[in-house]
């Protein structure tokens, strides 16, 4: 926010310093941790092992920016902040990614010279919002995302636009916006003019101000116009506002830079400056957006006001309270939601005896976003040259309220439209255009455009003709805003968190990022079907942005879930009920800090009983109705800052031990205790300090045993910090071992098999089958996306990975919870198969215009070599009805098999069993019948049986 040039000085060399103590990975270790992940890939034991995607899609993720045809503008390409690159040449109907085959699915401009085809990518999400991860650089292709190659940069961590120069894809202009969490030198402006192999940085302002927005002339690629934005994000505290926030020109294709927002150009300059955004209608007009962090000029309110407000107690004296009449107070206490013990009578006898001031009614109505929702700064503005950017003035009188709510730092983009230099958009959490150059504004969101907007294309052809990108995905509309369609097919969703119950078939639940909470079956058929249903197969259960779930295993209907900074319920599903749980601190103590990602915990021993954290360890007994804090501050504290900090992130309690009960919190302490909170211990003496606790875990197979991930996602430090006791966290072990450099957020044991690990991070999925010597990876049908949380359900044995911007993948693991020493030395060892139910339906259609059904069995096995193998199917006397040749790689190998027979062995079994007919399908095709078979490879074999 808004502090005087002082304080910011003071601010920013007291986070410098605090930076030193956890330095920034280096461009160096991430380039040498992807070559090593991709050599991982090759040799991996488990990389056959296939996940599919099971959606949700319906609401989306968070787009960052569109790149689109303007030949034909139903072609055009979709960037995720952290799904990748979709594209499209349906209107939207249907998306292809395109970034898969790429290190990263992290996004923050995509470019595309339409006549060559050449695409650049931007990696690193050029927002400074919590999950805008760092990218590796720039990409680029030449075939459409079949390959990528890096072109460099890769220390810019995040990117805004990039200029492709009209005749020459090799010409490329680039703003760097830099680190979001640290000071460098690799951000500003970059030129090449060999598409990549050299850049040139042309404009450098300092080490904590990059480039957040560059646009050049629509018919002059000569002029261009760039914003850089002084800023500091730590994870207590967010400045985005600074004297380096500025405007700068260019006439000679970014070659050379000149400031142009300067103290007598009527652009707000110096301490206040925030993010800003450009729109270039031609070489003399220019628009621009601007998050001003100037306070507001106070302004004396009307005495006109009635009853009382918050703001009364902060400077109301004992006398003055003592003096309140009863009813009006208990008005005020009632709507303000205190609890039952605070009225009139009461509060006004705890401030009597000294307990409690005037001030604490206030504070205990404060909460996580106050400061940051309080400060009363300018907000968005709006500002118009007419002169080429050497004068600049403002184009409306009023303050626009409700565009940014104090989020300007996550917006900051203006489009003007190509046809009329007085049609003008800007939008942050709603949308809004102006007809009469910024004088009026009027909105044109509507009920299926979600909040929250980062892109926009205007068609110049038809600029009635708009595509919006928003937190809940891609929106189209042919009559400027007045109606819209909703393109979400990708499954692009952002999840913090998920978690499965024992129903069956079992359902899914997640919170997502501004996409609130869902639940679905995990077998729900993830395709288009539903439109003609008339019902999505999953249903959202919480809005806001979606936290951790908690199922009832008594009774799945009752789920614990919530929103941001620890504002959770206790949901009915089968009723519709609900009821708000957050813990209350007393009156008089200091407000509970909540994370932003609050974490709660059914006990295993008594689901009656619920954990949360926030400074302090909640424990209910009665599923949230009452809490008491079952520990004193089990952080460093917290920090002076606008983000809440100092706050627990992880709780587990051992399924060994009622009240054996593990914490970690966001500044890098882990705590223990092993009386239900009678007493707690400090366990992360010897853990690098002030890193983010991503879990913490009490293990199922040994009541010593407990697991600790440490993130330095929010130092930029990618480092991998996984550990493990055997003694209550007395002493611990780095159990990283060989995973590639990227932050850790979960670990998670498999539940049947000890010595089976799971771990996900920033940007990978890993498995250790020796609990802590080595790692492999999967990869089969994952993307290089960040995964948040790991789940296992243990009676289906199915693995699901929550990721931060594909949705959730299943995979069944079955086969390798059996890995032991055994399996590893055999050649070949095939795992048992399921029955397979015969169908009529094998080989035929029920249209001759449709393909023919053709049945499938998996055949899983694993292999210690790699090469070629022949499976055999044989009768149950050993008659050979079918063989395959197959290719095997070292590990765990899947093979499809359509359970189709040759002819000779059709011959072979009908005379083994004369009573039985074995018909030729549709398809031309025979097919196993109703019996037992064996399938051999090598000397390996398992029984399969059609029923």
């Amino acid at each position: 926010m808004s502090y005087s040039k002082f304080l910011s000085f003071a601010y920013i060399f007291c986070t410098l310093f605090l930076t030193a103590q956890q330095p920034a990975t280096s461009a160096e270790i991430v380039e040498n941790a992807l070559k090593q992940k991709r050599a991982m890939v090759n040799t991996s034991l488990v990389k056959n092992v296939p996940f599919k995607n099971i959606g949700p899609t319906i609401m989306s993720g968070r787009v960052v920016d569109l790149d689109v045809n303007p030949n034909m503008p139903s072609e055009f390409y979709v960037g995720y902040a952290s799904g990748g690159v979709w594209h499209t040449t349906n209107n939207g109907t249907t998306f292809t990614p395109i970034l898969d085959s790429s290190d990263t699915q992290n996004v923050g401009d995509i470019a595309v010279h339409w006549p060559s085809r050449t695409i650049y990518v931007g990696t690193g999400e050029n927002n400074a919002s919590r999950s805008s991860y760092a990218g590796i650089g720039l990409l680029k292709s030449t075939n459409n995302g079949e390959s990528w190659e890096n072109v460099g940069l890769m220390d810019g961590h995040h990117f805004a636009p990039i200029l492709i120069h009209p005749d020459d894809p090799n010409i490329v202009t680039v703003g760097v916006t830099g680190h979001l969490y640290s000071p460098n030198k690799q951000r500003g402006v970059y030129k090449t003019t060999d598409g990549g192999k050299t850049w040139e940085q042309t404009l450098f302002v300092d080490e904590m101000s990059g480039i957040i927005d560059l646009q050049h002339s629509p018919n002059n690629y000569n002029v261009m116009f760039a914003t850089s934005w002084t800023k500091d994000r730590k994870a207590w505290n967010f400045t985005g506002n600074g004297s380096n926030s500025s405007i700068y020109k260019s006439t000679d294709a970014g070659a050379t830079w000149t400031k142009v927002s300067t103290e007598n150009s009527g652009f707000p300059t110096g301490e206040g400056v925030g993010r800003i955004g450009v729109a270039v209608f031609n070489d003399n007009i220019i628009y621009a957006v601007h998050d001003s962090q100037f306070r507001r000029p106070d302004e004396k309110k009307k005495s006109d006001k009635r009853g009382l407000t918050k703001e009364d107690f902060k400077t109301m004296s004992n006398e003055d309270f003592l003096a309140l009449d009863d009813k009006k107070l208990n008005t005020f206490l009632k709507t303000n939601g205190f609890q039952e013990k605070y009225r009139a009578e009461n509060v006004k006898q705890m401030v009597r005896s000294g307990n409690v001031k005037p001030i604490d009614i206030a504070k205990y109505l404060e909460d996580a976003n106050s400061m940051l929702f309080d400060t009363p700064v300018v907000g968005a503005e709006v500002y118009k040259s007419t002169d080429g950017g050497k004068t600049w003035k403002k184009t409306h009188e009023d303050y626009l309220d409700g565009i940014y709510f104090s989020y300007g730092y996550y917006f900051g983009h203006i489009h003007v439209s190509p046809t009329n230099e007085n049609d003008i958009y800007i939008y942050g959490v709603p949308i809004v255009k102006s007809k009469d150059g910024g004088k009026s504004w009027s909105s044109i969101s509507a009920e299926n455009v979600h909040a929250d907007h980062h892109a926009l294309w205007i068609n110049p052809k038809n600029p009635n003709h708009l595509i919006d990108g928003n937190d809940g995905g891609v929106n189209i509309t042919y009559d400027d805003g007045e109606n819209w369609i909703k393109n979400n097919s990708p499954s692009v969703g952002q999840f913090y968190a998920i978690n499965v119950d024992n129903e069956k078939p079992y359902n899914v639940y997640g919170g997502l990022q501004d996409n609130g909470v869902w639940k679905g079956a995990n077998n729900a058929r993830e395709d288009k079907g539903w439109h003609q249903r008339g019902q999505y197969p999953w249903e959202s259960i919480m809005g806001g942005d979606g936290m951790q779930v908690q199922i009832d295993n008594r009774n799945s209907n009752i789920v614990y879930t919530g929103y941001q900074f620890g504002n959770y319920f206790r949901l009915n599903l089968e009723t519709g009920d609900r009821a708000y749980i957050q813990p209350k601190h007393t009156l008089g103590e200091n407000p509970y800090r909540f994370n932003w990602q609050t974490p709660i915990l059914l006990s295993p021993h008594n689901q009656d009983i619920l954990y949360l954290g926030g400074n302090k360890l909640m424990r209910s007994m009665n599923q949230g109705n009452d809490w008491e804090a079952i520990s004193d501050d089990l952080t460093n504290g917290g920090k002076k800052g606008n983000v809440a900090y100092g706050t627990i992130t992880s709780i587990s309690e051992s399924p060994y031990q009622f009240g054996l009960i593990y914490t970690g919190s966001d500044d890098g302490l882990v705590q223990v205790t092993k009386n239900a909170g009678s007493s707690w211990t400090n366990i992360s003496s010897s853990f690098p300090k002030d890193l983010w606790v991503s879990r913490v875990v009490a293990s199922q197979h040994k009541k010593e045993r407990v697991y600790v991930t440490l993130n330095g996602y929010r130092w930029d430090d990618f480092k991998v910090y996984v550990y493990m006791s055997d003694d209550y966290g007395q002493n611990w072990k780095d159990i990283s071992n060989n995973i590639p450099a990227s932050p850790v957020n979960v670990i998670k044991e498999d539940p049947e098999n000890e010595k089976l690990l799971y771990v996900g991070t920033d940007n990978g999925a890993y498995i250790s089958f020796d609990m802590e010597n080595s790692w492999e990876i999967f990869s089969h049908g994952l993307p290089n996306v960040a995964f948040h949380d790991i789940v296992v359900q243990p009676e289906a044995k199915d693995l699901l990975l929550g990721t931060h911007g594909r949705s959730i993948y299943k995979a069944n693991i079955a086969p390798l919870q059996k890995m032991n020493g055994t399996l590893k030395s055999n050649s070949i060892t095939i795992f048992d198969l399921s029955p397979v139910r015969k169908s009529n339906r094998w080989g035929s259609s029920w249209s001759k215009w449709l393909d023919a059904f053709e049945p499938e069995k998996t055949i899983q096995f694993y292999s210690n070599t790699s090469g070629s193998k022949t499976l055999k199917v044989l009768s149950e006397k050993g008659a050979e009805l079918n063989i395959l040749s197959i290719n095997s790689d070292k590990g765990f190998n899947y093979v499809h098999y359509n359970l189709a027979i040759t002819e000779k062995g059709r011959k072979a079994l009908m005379k083994e069993n004369t009573s039985i007919d074995i018909n030729k399908a549709s398809n031309g095709k025979y097919y196993l019948p109703k019996g037992k078979y064996i399938l051999k490879i090598g000397d390996a074999k398992t029984n399969l049986e059609i029923k």
